[in-house]
Formats: structure tokens, sequence, C-alpha cells
């Protein structure tokens, strides 16, 4: 079985000792039931990766040292993920939980015209980013950008690397399953609101060098495209 894993935004070296916020704290001791010499395992989201032992375990405070620490690589393809804010909050979040265990690098959240929310807590979003990251025991976080508006487009694009934009049109797109495998290892791709995309967005993207893509034979969900293309690109 493996040891429990925990975030903290910073480790130290081999060696060091490291004391648990509060909310892990209580959650290594009153929940786990860790104890002095328990084993436990520590990342900061920006690959580092630490094995450790509790050294003081009390019920509000779990100090831990650092027995080895060690670089986890990033995944090979860095995948940014820009798509439209959901009505339906739940739908979100569950989105980003998915993505994330999948291995996305950033998520960059979209107003495009027929989106229907305009504003996210952060705080939270970033929280079930952290969780899904333990969840899956990985050691690198996904960067969560503040919501975007569509129109400035050539400001979050990626300037180095692949653009791509998913929609329903009828229209010519190369099916993302056939191209994935010759993308660069810096991949964007654009996903739209329930509606999808307007033609004036998708016409814009065009002019911006996005290369158009479609996920499936299917009509997906904005979450689900999410899914799909991010499970796609990360193959």
């Amino acid at each position: 079985m493996s040891a429990p894993l925990f975030y903290t935004p910073s480790l130290g070296q081999s060696g060091s000792f490291l004391e648990l916020d509060s909310d892990n704290s209580r959650h290594a001791i009153q929940v786990l039931r860790l104890v002095q010499g328990s084993a436990l395992s520590i990342t900061d989201g920006k690959g580092n990766w630490a094995d450790a032992t509790v050294s003081i375990a009390d019920r509000k405070k779990c100090q831990v040292q650092l027995q080895a620490v060690q670089i986890v690589p990033p995944p090979k393809r860095s995948i940014t993920l820009a798509i439209s804010l959901l009505k339906n909050r739940n739908r979100f979040e569950w989105l980003l939980e998915k993505v994330t265990e999948l291995g996305v690098s950033s998520i960059i959240p979209l107003r495009c015209e027929r989106t229907e929310k305009e504003t996210i807590r952060m705080d939270r979003l970033e929280s079930i980013l952290i969780s899904a990251v333990l969840q899956s025991r990985q050691a690198w976080l996904p960067a969560l950008l503040p919501p975007q508006s569509y129109t400035e487009l050539q400001q979050w694009k990626l300037k180095q690397g692949v653009n791509l934009i998913a929609h329903c049109e009828n229209s010519t797109r190369r099916p993302l399953s056939l191209l994935s495998s010759s993308l660069a290892d810096d991949v964007l791709i654009a996903i739209g609101p329930e509606g999808d995309f307007t033609p004036d967005e998708i016409e814009q993207a065009v002019a911006a060098d996005f290369i158009p893509v479609q996920l499936g034979n299917t009509r997906l969900r904005t979450e689900t495209a999410g899914i799909v293309a991010v499970s796609l690109l990360a193959c």
C-alpha cells in the first residue's frame, strides 16, 4: 500500500523538518491516524517529491522529516486546455478534476460569446486541482489562469507550439485521434461553450493559425469534450 500523499507549496532538503499546515495536520493525525514514525510522501506540485516520516504527532501539529527528495520529470507533452466556463459549477469542477488526473499542464477558463457564466472562485478551483493531483499521485500541479476573454486569443494562445480549436461546424477539421501523435510537445486546445463557438470565433482562431480539429463523430458536452481532448493529447 502506498504511503499517503500530501501537498505543500514548498519543500526543503533531505533531512530537513517540515510542519504541515493545520488542515493537513488534522487529516494526517485525526483521520489517517498517523503516529510518530509513520511514512508519508509530500509534493510541492512543481515536480519535487519527498518521502518522509512523522517526527511529531499531536492533535494540532504534525511535523515530518524529509528522508529523500527527488525531482519527477514533467509529462513529455505540455497540454494547455483553454475551455469555456460552464453555467453549471459542478460540471466545471468535475472537468477540472478529471483533466488534472489525466495530466493537463495548464487550464485557461474562457469567456466566449455564448458563455453563460462570467465568474469563478479561484481558491476553490485550486483546491480541487490539488485534491486531484494527490488522488492521482502526481508531482506536477496544473497552472490555473484567471478567466480570459476569447477575443484576446492573441494573448492566451501559445507563442511556441501548436494551437488547436475543436468545434462542431461543418467545415474542414482534422480528427484529433489521428493528428495527436504528430503534434509538437507543447499543445493548446480550445473548447467552446454549450452551443459551440460562433462562426466569427472560429474564423478568428483560424486566422490566428489555430488548427481546426474534431474529437469524434458525436456531439459532446463541453466538459466531455475537454476530457476527450486531453486524453487524446496525453496518449
